[in-house]
């Protein structure tokens, strides 16, 4: 049953704990994809006591999705999630916001690891526990993929001090909603997101 359950709530980007949960479904998968492959190579050698048979092209054809597993594995183990105690009291504030949690936005130079973003309308802010943080290069990074979404006039801020990002989201409920505005950059920092 746990199994079932963690398999179910893999796709769930953007709630707590997704890297958590992610890194055991990714683990658990290229397990099983590396566990099939042996399987085939095994049978098909137990078979006909040579490896020269149709199983072993079909176990070495099968280490592909498994190789393309392991690496999306690697990706997910590189990066921590929120830590529960700034999660909670995130959550404190965040009440009646839309909000994302353990977000991670790779480009071909660097990686950005985002704890925590907020939307409201056209602003975006976010909090990060990443000490090394490279803000203004994640500003051109996500304001590029915001434009090329329609999204052109999206203000974004990255926090990394709780207390003044707390302040931030408390003050962010006094702006207008415009929720079809929120959810339609909620999908766009969904999509690039890893």
């Amino acid at each position: 049953m746990q199994i079932i359950r963690l398999f179910s709530s893999a796709s769930a980007k953007g709630t707590e704990n997704y890297l958590k949960i992610q890194k055991k479904y990714e683990a658990l998968r290229t397990i099983l994809y590396f566990s099939l492959s042996a399987a085939l190579f095994i049978a098909g050698y137990v078979q006909t006591k040579s490896r020269l048979n149709l199983l072993t092209v079909v176990a070495v054809l099968g280490c592909l999705p498994a190789g393309k597993s392991l690496v999306s594995t690697v990706m997910f183990f590189r990066f921590p999630g929120c830590l529960p105690e700034n999660a909670a009291g995130i959550k404190e504030h965040s009440q009646g916001l839309k909000v994302l949690f353990d977000c991670v936005f790779t480009s071909y130079s660097k990686n950005y690891r985002v704890s925590h973003l907020t939307v409201r309308g056209n602003t975006v802010c976010g909090f990060t526990e990443d000490k090394a943080f490279a803000e203004q290069d994640f500003y051109k990074h996500i304001q590029e993929h915001l434009k090329l979404d329609g999204h052109g006039d999206i203000t974004v801020k990255i926090f990394d001090n709780l207390s003044v990002y707390t302040e931030r989201l408390e003050q962010m409920k006094s702006l207008p909603a415009e929720a079809k505005k929120t959810e339609a950059v909620l999908e766009t920092l969904k999509s690039v997101m890893l």
